[in-house]
């Protein structure tokens, strides 16, 4: 059975009326198929998709990314890597079932694959504790992801999460603590970590294993520091202002790349990824597989300088590069507009003495 959301009302009666037209069993018992009729609508349903979704607005946006019948981690897992090979715990306390990790080959080379996973029925769904990962979840992902770095092994990760588990069990345990270090372990990678945003990139519970060379998104996913139903709350103390805050928190794949926050996006076939779950598979495997190539030529050190350039560069005009003197470490570069109008303010006095003096001279040349 679909799911539907609530702007695809006017599709999922279209739909109902394709299944009734397939059924030979009508009012008065066995009758011929009208397939033209059938053609007709599933065009008219192909058209009205193409229009809805090409016109989402960022809270439909994450409505999308929150489908119930949207592919997880664990079904592109199965999909893209050969031979995945399940590892669990993290040394310390326990094993988090909201995370899958492991190694597996794709383009028959070895990577480490983490996935944050909110499982596909209610059952699952309480096992994996909706995709909101636990201290001892982080920690196993670190352990992995030295163990992967030790080994010069690539780093491949799933986001999809509403953020991290907020509990007092968690807390108690040092949920704070494990996303810092979990963002460390990433950032001090010398092997190429690609993130893909696959639904919902929420909160520090999605940066702890998103600061990647390359983060990608699929087009109907998003990544905040919270869910608008929370900023809405907190801004305006009114959840029914979840539109508003969508909007102006720029949380879809398009503001962000718009940004430069992200690298990518990977275009969903039209009705959400929901959809075609293979073909959504097949193109995150070569956006994947083309990614990693593009790294295979780069030593240790300049996958780490990619990284860090690629983050220091976020929120300014040019970033930073790597000064000739290895010693000084990075230094800023500015664009010319920004010399020319940084030059102009570091001498405004002397430009506004030179031009009252050219204004004196041409008044006393006129009169």
């Amino acid at each position: 059975m679909k799911n539907y959301l609530e702007f695809e009302k006017e599709i999922k009666a279209l739909e109902e009326e394709v299944e009734g037209l397939k059924s030979p069993f009508g009012s008065e018992g066995i009758s011929e198929v009208d397939t033209k009729k059938i053609k007709n609508t599933q065009e008219e349903i192909n058209e009205k998709l193409k229009q809805t979704y090409q016109n989402l607005n960022s809270w439909q946006k994450t409505l999308v990314a929150r489908h119930e019948d949207r592919p997880k981690a664990n079904f592109y897992i199965k999909k893209i890597f050969n031979q995945f090979t399940l590892l669990s715990g993290d040394r310390y306390f326990g094993d988090d079932k909201s995370v899958i990790a492991g190694f597996g080959l794709i383009d028959n080379r070895s990577v480490l694959v983490i996935g944050q996973e909110k499982g596909e029925d209610l059952n699952t769904r309480i096992e994996r504790n909706f995709g909101m990962m636990r201290p001892e979840g982080y920690r196993k992902c670190i352990r992995l992801m030295k163990l992967a770095d030790r080994f010069q092994i690539p780093v491949v990760t799933f986001i999809d999460t509403p953020g991290a588990y907020p509990g007092i069990g968690a807390e108690q345990r040092g949920q704070a603590s494990a996303i810092a270090h979990s963002i460390e372990a990433s950032m001090s990678l010398t092997v190429p970590n690609i993130s893909i945003i696959i639904g919902e990139g929420g909160s520090g519970g999605a940066v702890a294993l998103a600061s990647s060379n390359k983060v990608i998104m699929l087009e109907n996913s998003i990544f905040s520091v919270i869910s608008p139903e929370g900023c809405a709350s907190i801004l305006w103390r009114d959840p029914s202002k979840s539109l508003q805050a969508a909007e102006a928190m720029k949380m879809t794949s398009k503001d962000l790349f718009n940004l430069g926050i992200i690298d990518e996006i990977i275009p969903e076939p039209i009705g959400g990824a929901h959809r075609d779950i293979e073909t959504i598979a097949s193109d995150i495997k070569h956006s994947i597989i083309k990614n990693l190539r593009n790294f295979e030529n780069f030593s240790r050190d300049e996958i780490y300088e990619h990284r860090k350039a690629k983050f220091l560069k976020i929120g300014r005009d040019q970033g930073f590069s790597k000064s000739s003197d290895i010693d000084i470490g990075l230094s800023y570069t500015e664009s010319k507009i920004q010399k020319i109008k940084s030059h102009f303010l570091e001498n405004k006095l002397i430009y506004l003495g030179i031009g009252l003096v050219f204004i004196a001279g041409v008044v006393s040349i006129i009169y």
